[in-house]
């Protein structure tokens, strides 16, 4: 999937990025594929695939929870952040808890939220 295909399915689940949001997705991208790297986060590094199969995937939780009128949410075994660091960009009124079993992975995860100023996330 690639960008422009990837903004016209988000449409059609009416949700529109800012370019902000775009830019902080491919930020994300770029940090996945560079941590992937040193510890073993996911096999899918394609761009277009970690497009649909990574980022499109976890925003299609909004066709069963309207996540404009929740305050919280926690992802239980984030592992590389999916869905929980997507679903804080696209919806920042969300506070977000990471949980992960791995102690590298929750480093990762916290460098994540830093390079990517987030705020009200935590893992």
């Amino acid at each position: 999937m690639t960008r422009e295909e990837f903004i016209n399915e988000l449409a059609k689940l009416d949700i529109k990025l800012t370019i902000a949001q775009e830019n902080k997705l491919e930020q994300f991208y770029n940090l996945l594929i560079e941590w992937n790297e040193k510890i073993n986060l996911t096999r899918i590094t394609i761009k277009e695939e970690v497009y649909l199969k990574h980022f499109y995937d976890s925003l299609t939780l909004s066709k069963v929870v309207n996540l404009n009128k929740i305050n919280t949410l926690c992802d239980v075994g984030t592992g590389a952040g999916f869905p929980g660091i997507v679903l804080k960009i696209v919806y920042p009124n969300l506070n977000v808890t990471l949980i992960d079993s791995l102690r590298k992975r929750v480093d990762y995860l916290n460098e994540i939220i830093k390079k990517l100023e987030l705020d009200n996330i935590k893992a």
